[in-house]
């Protein structure tokens, strides 16, 4: 059977909450029909940026039976199956391939810090237990694991790796890995800071990993597109210039504290970030408006909120 491919723009997206503090479902699903219009490729629901680690056992699988509903086969719909130990993740993998999940993304334990050889053969055992398609999320700020291209070039000859996202500052490292040409689409997170982007793309990357996709997908989803021809890549350099301003909004602060505060101001459904972590207010959340004003995303997406028109 043939491997899962995938291109373009992955987002990793936001938990709408209700008021009261509970999930908001139909919130999903007018987000997840938000990125089908504009061009995103995959969804992650339940990653960072997603809240999972504040969500109970319950929520998360409350989250896959009733999103992967939502599918229509335009997108890929893969969730945040880490647990918090090799068991665990096994188990939360049988129930997202038990309940219509397109794929998983994992990352290393979390607050263990374990050596990076032990997590090298979790990734192994934890695909040894599913046919679910996986990806792999490195991500050393999160957890502290960071796996070298050695570790990952190994781990990707399993037939159920379909992903690879990297959030090091290493580009030598997204290098090794699309010059060995593994079986997985090579992503990098998008944040400006981190540098991965331009690199990634114009030495073969497939897509991007992103947060930024939350508030402007279809501009996200042109500059993940990889380069196959020559005008993707000018197509590339104009739209990653121009988003600059959204791209340092998002990473602004830790995910997902700004996006989902912008995306609650412009009237899409977020609702509040839960506890302890509180939503960007005053001149730090001015900045994202004004940027989604002078980039006209308002006008594109139909945003008319009182807190855009105050800015």
């Amino acid at each position: 059977m043939s491997k899962m491919k995938i291109e373009g723009s992955f987002v990793a997206l936001i938990t709408p909450f209700n008021k009261d503090g509970s999930v908001d479902f139909e919130g999903f699903r007018t987000l997840l029909q938000f990125h089908e219009q504009n061009g995103t490729s995959a969804v992650l629901i339940m990653g960072s940026t997603g809240e999972v680690s504040m969500l109970s056992q319950q929520e998360r699988q409350q989250i896959i039976v009733e999103t992967a509903k939502m599918k229509t086969g335009n997108m890929k719909f893969f969730y945040g199956c880490t647990g918090n130990n090799t068991d665990t993740t096994i188990d939360y993998l049988k129930f997202a391939r038990a309940n219509g999940a397109d794929g998983a993304i994992l990352a290393a334990p979390s607050y263990i810090c374990a050596p990076e050889d032990d997590i090298e053969a979790y990734f192994l055992e934890v695909a040894d237990a599913t046919d679910l398609p996986l990806g792999i999320y490195n991500n050393p700020p999160r957890v502290k694991s960071d796996l070298h291209w050695d570790h990952l070039l190994r781990i990707f000859k399993h037939p159920n790796y379909v992903v690879h996202k990297e959030s090091t500052t290493r580009v030598g490292q997204v290098a090794q890995v699309l010059a060995a040409r593994p079986d997985v689409a090579v992503m990098c997170c998008d944040s400006p800071n981190l540098g991965l982007v331009v690199p990634t793309m114009s030495l073969g990357g497939h897509g991007t990993a992103n947060m930024s996709g939350n508030i402007a997908p279809a501009e996200i989803a042109t500059l993940s597109r990889p380069w196959h021809t020559p005008d993707v890549s000018v197509s590339f350099r104009e739209t990653y210039l121009r988003m600059l301003p959204i791209l340092h909004y998002a990473y602004s602060a830790i995910n997902p504290v700004a996006i989902k505060s912008l995306m609650r101001a412009v009237g899409l459904p977020a609702g509040d970030l839960r506890k302890p972590l509180t939503g960007l207010e005053g001149e730090a959340l001015k900045k994202g408006l004004r940027a989604v004003r002078e980039l006209e995303l308002d006008k594109k997406y139909g945003w008319s909120s009182p807190e855009l028109k105050s800015v």
